[in-house]
């Protein structure tokens, strides 16, 4: 293994958000190394799904979704996974990438694509701003097993994963218990989120643990501009699905141009609608300001009646209809008749009225005809009529700021080709019979923490390099202190078979590990306090540490012998 594919591998075992951009591959090669865990397929035989079969396909996504939301929360924090320097990862990658380009599409070295962020202070809104500037955060993406073991950690009670461990989640989940296609299923990376794009029907969005519909997509409410703000915002840095990947600051591209473009097509078809009468009801949902130029009317016991639309927006908080929606008439009832007013209100237009006229004018926001009809229509009633209209048409259709593939090199590669039927062994033996030919698949396997594939070398190049938190935690102690310390920790992995390992910091943040994995987190304490790599030999269920004639010793269950050079 050259240096570089050591550095490669390395990265698909930390997974961290830099190393991922650096290395898009190693994106999707997590997505294949949950798809190949058991904690996966073991979920595919939960009650939950025991009548998938008989859904259609968003039913099926629906109920992967409420199985993710129920196990896991979104956790981005500085103190799960530590921190790093600005100039060591630059060093670390000064041969893979350039400083000014790195600059303009990663968020912690000068990127100021998100407006939303950078006028909160993005250092301030990551809880950076007691560091300086050079201190940046050490984001690591966990695979399942890892966002699993959150609930060992104290202030938990379930899993946890931040954007990029969710996303990628999904891919398994949506495949191998929904038996989603692949093809059908597009990551989306940008400076600071991660999403995919599932191409079922109308289409999907996923954002942390959420699915977002079309339809949710354009109704205004705080959780659709949560799942929006990522892509109006930002670059999409990578497109990356089964086929390969296009990112924005490499010539290259590993996918077929044409499945790109396809792609990328039903992603602008997802992002674009009609403006009827619930989607302008949704603008105003999202646009509070214009909400007091607005009334609704309703026939309350034979009267016509009407109040601010500020008042019914007010009441959906705690009801389960919302305005503009098959439940519109619903909300209404359900505000008392004190409410209302006998006559209309002065200056606001009637929504009710406005609903007509979008019934019978087809009002796409690509045309200009668009523009000009909401110009019209409101000039009475509000100020500047020519920005409403700018607003509305920019809500309805959002842009995608993809790749440029114009100057881009398409250098197809083998598809990522898998069928979920015949079940776990045999898709794990397709993945490892790709590795041969295939980059993605190979780093699926390191991705995968199994360690006879390619060798200890990587695993422990990660363990000693870039495993912070239990540094930092420990750093006061001396080894036999230590010791104890790790003596006292469940002695349990959290990757159940014998060829995997957890590296230094999982097994310091869940607390458990087996009698290997605290060996090799005692093995880098040494070499970072003495600067010297301590013998490790791993003979029948006893692992042992050599150093300064002293004899630390573990239990394992873990089958795999460790070479004397092997950092």
């Amino acid at each position: 293994m050259t240096q570089k594919e050591l550095e490669k591998h390395s990265c698909a075992i930390t997974l961290s958000d830099m190393e991922i951009f650096i290395f898009p591959e190693i994106l999707y090669a997590l997505a294949l190394a949950n798809c190949m865990s058991s904690v996966v397929w073991e979920w595919k035989k939960d009650k939950w799904f025991e009548d998938l079969s008989s859904m259609n396909e968003h039913r099926k996504i629906q109920r992967v979704k409420q199985f993710i939301m129920d196990r896991f929360i979104f956790n981005l924090d500085l103190d799960t996974w530590g921190l790093t320097k600005k100039q060591t990862e630059i060093a670390r990658f000064s041969e893979f990438i350039d400083r000014d380009v790195l600059s303009q599409s990663n968020a912690l070295f000068g990127y100021e694509g998100d407006k939303y962020y950078f006028d909160m202070d993005i250092r301030k809104h990551f809880g950076l701003e007691k560091y300086d500037d050079e201190i940046i955060p050490y984001w690591k993406t966990e695979t399942v097993e890892a966002m699993e073991a959150f609930k060992f950690r104290e202030n938990y009670s379930t899993g946890a994963g931040e954007c990029v461990s969710l996303s990628t989640l999904y891919v398994a989940a949506l495949f191998i218990i929904a038996e989603i296609p692949l093809e059908k299923i597009h990551l989306l990376a940008t400076p600071l989120h991660s999403q995919n794009f599932i191409d079922s029907r109308d289409g999907l969005i996923t954002n942390n643990r959420r699915v977002i519909t079309k339809t949710m997509w354009f109704n205004g409410t705080q959780q659709s501009i949560k799942a929006r703000r990522a892509i109006e915002n930002e670059k999409i840095t990578m497109f990356v699905n089964n086929f390969g990947y296009v990112h924005t600051m490499y010539e290259k591209a590993t996918m077929p141009k044409e499945k790109f473009e396809e792609a990328a097509a039903a992603l602008k078809k997802f992002l674009i609608t009609e403006i009827n009468f619930e989607v302008f009801v949704s603008f105003l949902r999202e646009n509070v300001d214009y909400q007091k130029h607005f009334q609704f009317c309703a026939k309350h016991k034979d009267k016509i009646l009407f109040i601010e639309s500020e008042s019914v927006f007010s009441r959906e908080e705690e009801s389960k209809s919302r305005a503009g929606t098959t439940s519109h008439k619903a909300l209404l009832h359900e505000i008392i008749d004190a409410e209302y007013h006998k006559i209309p209100l002065e200056n606001r237009l009637i929504l009710e009225d406005f609903e007509i006229l979008l019934k019978k004018n087809k009002l796409n926001p690509k045309n200009e005809e668009t523009k000009l009809f909401f110009i019209e229509k409101l000039k009475n009633f509000i100020e500047k009529p020519e920005i409403f209209a700018e607003k509305i048409i920019l809500f309805s259709s959002i842009e995608p700021k993809l790749p440029d593939i114009c100057a881009k090199k398409f250098v197809e590669t083998e598809p990522i080709t898998l069928c979920v039927k015949n079940g776990r062994e045999n898709l794990i033996s397709q993945i490892y019979s790709l590795a041969k030919t295939n980059s993605t698949a190979n780093l699926a396997i390191s991705a995968f923490r199994d360690v006879r594939h390619c060798g200890i070398r990587p695993f422990m190049k990660a363990a000693f390099e870039r495993n912070p938190v239990c540094f930092e935690a420990l750093k006061n102690y001396d080894f036999a202190q230590i010791y104890e310390i790790l003596k006292n920790f469940e002695n349990e992995s959290i990757y159940k078979e014998d060829f995997r390992l957890a590296q230094p910091d999982e097994v310091y943040n869940f607390k458990r590990g087996d009698g290997l994995e605290k060996a090799i987190l005692l093995a880098t304490l040494i070499f970072r306090k003495t600067k010297i790599s301590p013998k490790i030999e791993n003979n029948e269920k006893i692992v042992e540490i050599a150093f300064e004639q002293k004899i630390y010793s573990f239990e394992t269950n873990k089958d795999i012998p460790l070479i004397k050079d092997y950092y």
